[in-house]
């Protein structure tokens, strides 16, 4: 079994060739193939039980039980739908877990700042908001200088309000920071409003690939975002017009 997780692309950010993952026998992940380009934004959309979550993992170097080839940067950083702060530990120490060294605090404010949340360095976990949580979550991403970012539905458990902040946040973090970033998201429309190319995963396989040739920013009330927007949901199997209704 190939596990050559860690080595770092030159031409890619990411290079993913002939990638398998079974569990009991069964493949999850099933000869997949996948490039990402240095500083293209992508995103990954599929039913559940497809894989998503689960290539997501092996990019990040934490499922190593592979066959196939996975290159990646070295840099990485990923950042999940649950926070997972530590309760025990003030924000700023949170951002810092898992650094090498002893970093000063100050790196922990500087990534902070950039996500907002410079008011809030010495707060505890559980004083924060779900939308502050998950600035936090991205601070803790960004202090590694990531070349690739990887997240795992981020936006999943905001209320609304929060996700349209949260959203526009990664939108302005990407375009400052020009790192590769794979979203594996359940949102079509956050797909769209996001990304460079969409991907829609089925049967362990890239299924469909879907360029987004729009301005940004872009508006949901664009006609051709609803077109794109509804080409996805039918290869998804959802009928556009049930779903509006």
């Amino acid at each position: 079994m190939a596990t050559d997780v860690h080595r770092t692309v030159t031409r890619q950010a990411v290079h993913v060739e002939g990638l398998t993952r079974s569990f009991d026998g069964r493949a999850v992940i099933d000869d997949l193939r996948l490039d990402i380009a240095p500083g293209e934004f992508v995103a990954l959309l599929g039913r559940s039980g497809c894989g998503k979550s689960t290539l997501l993992r092996i990019l990040a170097g934490l499922d190593r039980d592979i066959e196939g080839t996975a290159l990646v940067p070295r840099r990485r950083a990923v950042a999940f739908q649950a926070p997972r702060l530590m309760p025990w530990k003030k924000v700023w120490r949170n951002v810092l877990l898992g650094l090498p060294g002893r970093p000063e605090r100050a790196v922990a404010e500087r990534a902070l700042d950039e996500v907002g949340l410079a008011h809030r360095v010495g707060a505890w976990p559980k004083t924060l908001s779900g939308g502050e949580a998950q600035r936090a979550s991205l601070a803790r991403a960004l202090v590694r200088d990531p070349d690739l970012l990887l997240l795992d539905e981020p936006f999943g458990a905001l209320d609304a309000l929060a996700r349209i902040k949260a959203r526009r946040l990664v939108a302005q973090l990407w375009r400052r920071r020009g790192c590769a970033v794979l979203l594996v998201t359940h949102d079509v429309e956050e797909a769209v409003l996001l990304a460079d190319r969409v991907l829609v995963m089925d049967g362990g396989r890239i299924a469909h690939e879907e360029r987004i040739g729009l301005d940004r920013p872009r508006e949901i009330t664009d006609p051709r975002f609803a077109a794109l927007r509804a080409r996805l949901l039918e290869r998804l199997g959802v009928d556009p017009a049930a779903e509006a209704a």
